[in-house]
Parts: C-alpha cells; structure tokens; sequence
C-alpha cells in the first residue's frame, strides 16, 4: 500500500474507532465537545501496523536511538515502532516515563532501558497518541533529558492544534504531527 492509501486507511479506522463528538474535559482540564481516544485505534491489528510503519517513514531519517514518552499513550505507540523498526532493518529501542516512579523495586522514572543501559547522550523522540497543549508531552521530555538524552522531535499522532506547537517552539524543539484534528472536524 502506498504512503497516502496508508495515511487515507488510518485517517478512517481513526474516525471510526478513535474520535467522537460531546462534551469532555482533556487532560489539559481545558473543555472540548470532540475528543480523541487513540487506545481503540493503537490497539486494533490494522491500526497498530498503520500508525507505526507511518511513524517509521516519518522518523526513519532522524537518526534516532530512542522512542518514547508518557505513559499510557506512548506505550503502544514505542513498542509497535520498536518492532516495525527492527524488521525495516533499522532499529530504533522503545522506553516510557512513568507518571510517577514506582515506589518499590528500582524506582524508575524511565522503563524499558536493560541493566546498565542508559539514555545518556542518545538522540531520543518524544511520541504521543494526541496532544492538545504539549504538558504531557513536556513532562516526558524533561524526564529523559534529566536522564541525559537530547530529545531531537517531539511526534504526536493526532495535534488538536490548541497550543502545543508554541509550547514546544518555546522550549526549542521541533513538533510533528501525523494528522490534525481540523482533518477530523472538516470530514
């Protein structure tokens, strides 16, 4: 399939599974009367290969050594792209930010790294399923640059379009979207 048929597919099982219409309040605790639920898209069979062979084309000449961001959002997002990366040849490893650090065991902030291993001085993505203002976001990437990378992109699946790439240009970094969700509210 093609670039744009994949893009075309993924924007319908998107608005079929993923977007709504009613009142809701975002993470941001800002109101809406549409949302974005990505889980039911990320989770479907056809939906999970869509959006990580179209995160792949759209990261696979960043030169990256991570993927990753806050859970929950991230989490099948990263692993689905870690998978499609290796069998493209060109691996890219996968992580997430916990909320919060687990209050037992290792206490980490960042899982998925091996013993030993370590973002220091790698070249990491931020991803998300949708983003409204960036604080999600912004949250993982102060913790992995706390944990030494240099975070090259922050990737969302959907941007809402309501402030996230000024909060990201304020912060110096670049902000990528695979759909707009003016795409959604026009179709």
């Amino acid at each position: 399939m093609s670039k744009s048929a994949s893009r075309a597919r993924l924007f319908e099982i998107i608005r079929r599974r993923s977007f709504g219409r009613g009142e809701v309040t975002l993470a941001s605790g800002r109101k809406s009367d549409f949302y974005f639920n990505l889980k039911p898209t990320m989770l479907d069979p056809e939906g999970a290969t869509l959006l990580a062979e179209l995160t792949y084309e759209a990261l696979k000449d960043d030169q990256l050594d991570f993927i990753g961001g806050l859970e929950m959002g991230a989490v099948p997002l990263a692993g689905a792209l870690a998978q499609i990366s290796w069998i493209k040849g060109h691996p890219i490893a996968a992580f997430f930010v916990r909320k919060k650090p687990k209050e037992h065991g290792a206490k980490l902030a960042v899982e998925g790294l091996a013993k030993g291993e370590t973002l220091e001085g790698k070249r990491v993505v931020i991803v998300e399923d949708v983003t409204t203002t960036g604080g999600s976001a912004m949250k993982a990437v102060e913790s992995v640059r706390e944990a030494g990378a240099q975070v090259v992109l922050v990737l969302t699946m959907v941007d809402r379009e309501e402030g996230a790439t000024d909060t990201f240009g304020q912060a110096g970094l670049p902000f990528r979207s695979l759909y707009k969700a003016s795409e959604f509210l026009k179709a």
